[in-house]
């Protein structure tokens, strides 16, 4: 019924202009409309991401959003850590980690979070 349908990534903020700010000059990502004060919806690679206020924003405790980057993964982390973006680091069993990156064999994960403390994260694949 819904596989061939586009899904959208949905993120809550408290502060729609720092998030703005956040999404669009520290990731890199353009806003593709907006709806009033209350949100906006970014272009990221064929997918839209909507950003909206919320009371709850940053109160999920799991990964809200991955971005597939493939074999980028570490320059991709390097220049956000450029911009001031601070990865999280996780002892998770099984992985290793270098800097920010951390590994599972093939599959390669890192974590940072976005104003609100929303979790977000690239992904090797």
């Amino acid at each position: 019924m819904l596989g061939d349908k586009k899904a959208v990534a949905t993120v809550s903020v408290r502060d729609l202009a720092v998030a703005r700010k956040f999404y669009e000059a520290t990731l890199g990502l353009k806003v593709a409309s907006t709806a009033g004060a209350e949100a906006f919806t970014l272009d990221s690679g064929g997918s839209q991401i909507i950003v909206y206020r919320s009371k709850f924003a940053g109160t999920n405790q799991a990964t809200a959003m991955n971005w597939m980057v493939g074999a980028e993964i570490e320059a991709i982390v390097t220049a956000l850590e450029g911009r001031g973006v601070a990865f999280e680091h996780y002892d998770l069993p099984g992985g290793t980690r270098t800097g920010g990156v951390h590994a599972f064999g093939d599959l390669k994960s890192a974590w940072f979070k976005d104003p609100d403390g929303n979790i977000l994260a690239l992904m090797n694949r």
